[in-house]
């Protein structure tokens, strides 16, 4: 039987694909405080802004590849068992050839109903303030805001109490519920955690076979999965 490999991803695995990260200076979300493109109340004070916000994000992501992180974990998946649990919203996992993503905070790729967020549509294209859902409510970006409930940590805390081996890849484990994913890891599985500026995490404190790689995802990813391959699946 195959071993089982859990992936927990953030927004370092995407940064060398062209895709700015919230927490650095020149992040992704620079001139506008989160709150006013990221949360209900930023929704409802100006919904038109935030359309604009993740439609700009959106028409992004088809002038951006997979990077060799990417790759690497689609490739991995011929050896393993491989889930991906990612806070990332770009659909750069899937188009690398990943198969089992869950993404923790929704998709630009789709839209939701403002009434019913379990209505969820494909979205390809720009969301207009014209746009309503078959209940005739608004259509709205298929994200988690602050202070919203994420839907599928379930799911995911289940990935991860099934795992054989944790790789954490490019988060700063600093945004929750997420970054609490860290505390169901098995005490005897091995973990890797790769990230360009590795973070200290109360939950990552407790890890005893902990790895940490300082590099990015691009360069780190391949060799880890590299060494894995030939080492231990």
């Amino acid at each position: 039987m195959s071993k089982k490999v859990v992936i927990f991803s953030g927004a370092g695995m995407s940064e060398e694909s062209g895709i700015n990260t919230f927490r650095d200076a020149d992040g992704l979300w620079e001139g506008h405080d989160f709150l006013t493109v990221a949360s209900l109340e930023g929704w409802h004070k100006d919904p038109q802004l935030v359309l604009d916000f993740y439609n700009e994000r959106r028409r992004h992501l088809y002038n951006v590849s997979p990077n060799s992180g990417h790759l690497a974990l689609a490739e991995l998946a011929k050896y393993a068992n491989v889930s991906i649990v990612t806070q990332n919203v770009d659909n750069l996992h899937e188009r690398a050839g990943s198969k089992n993503v869950i993404h923790l905070h929704g998709e630009l790729l789709k839209s939701e109903s403002s009434a019913n967020p379990d209505l969820t549509f494909d979205c390809l294209g720009d969301i207009t303030l014209k746009d309503r859902c078959p209940l005739g409510s608004q259509l709205r970006p298929h994200i988690v805001w602050f202070g919203e409930a994420v839907d599928k940590l379930d799911n995911a805390i289940a990935e991860v109490m099934s795992a054989d081996v944790f790789i954490i890849i490019g988060t700063s484990l600093q945004v929750y519920p997420a970054a609490g994913l860290v505390s169901f890891i098995g005490p005897k599985v091995p973990v890797y955690y790769i990230d360009v500026d590795p973070a200290t995490n109360l939950e990552l404190e407790s890890v005893a076979n902990l790895t940490v790689i300082k590099d990015t995802a691009a360069n780190g990813v391949p060799k880890l999965v590299k060494s894995l391959k030939e080492n231990f699946l």
